[in-house]
């Protein structure tokens, strides 16, 4: 394949999923830079690798590729990411929804509750949050996640409600410290 083959196959297949990849590297790495830089390596070894895409699923190909050069990256920062669980440099929550045209009073409770879900998902185990992200908030079947994530599907469906029972005692917790 010439290069500028490559260069269209990969436009077309990958620019799609670019607000994906950036979500899941944003839940995944915790930082807004950070993410950026997993997924700017991200697709450049999606590029790279383009001619040994099957064309099978290319969300999935490339969320596979953000959770591999996350897990390198992770490595390789893990003290420094210990010491930053900020939800963003400025304290920012990233958007889950469209929010429309609502009352102030109704965007302060949707961001409260937000940050509320956000803090929950922060305290969940990697693996859990991982499959709780790629579930909820980016929408995938048990099966794209068992591809991403490399395990069977059985051990995401696990993974899945365990993740959510966790969630669920972490926000009613919140609820009654509040």
């Amino acid at each position: 394949m010439d290069e500028q083959t490559s260069v269209r196959r990969f436009d077309a297949l990958m620019s799609p999923h670019m607000h994906a990849a950036y979500n899941v590297a944003r839940w995944l790495a915790r930082n807004d830079q950070d993410a950026q830089d997993i997924v700017q390596e991200a697709y450049v070894r999606a590029f790279r690798f383009i001619d040994r895409f099957d064309g099978d699923d290319a969300r999935a190909w490339l969320l596979s590729i953000v959770r591999n050069v996350f897990f390198t990256w992770y490595r390789q920062n893990r003290r420094r990411t210990a010491e930053s669980l900020s939800l963003d440099d400025d304290g920012a929550v990233p958007e889950l929804s469209d929010e429309g045209c609502l009352s102030p009073e109704t965007l302060l409770m949707r961001a409260q509750d937000r940050r509320q879900v956000v803090k929950a998902l922060e305290s969940l185990s990697d693996e859990h949050r991982e499959v709780v992200v790629l579930r909820e908030i980016e929408g995938f079947s048990y099966k794209e996640i068992a591809s991403i994530v490399g395990v069977p599907i059985g051990t995401v469906m696990s993974r899945l409600g365990r993740g959510r029972r966790q969630l669920a005692a972490i926000l009613v917790n919140m609820g009654q410290e509040a």
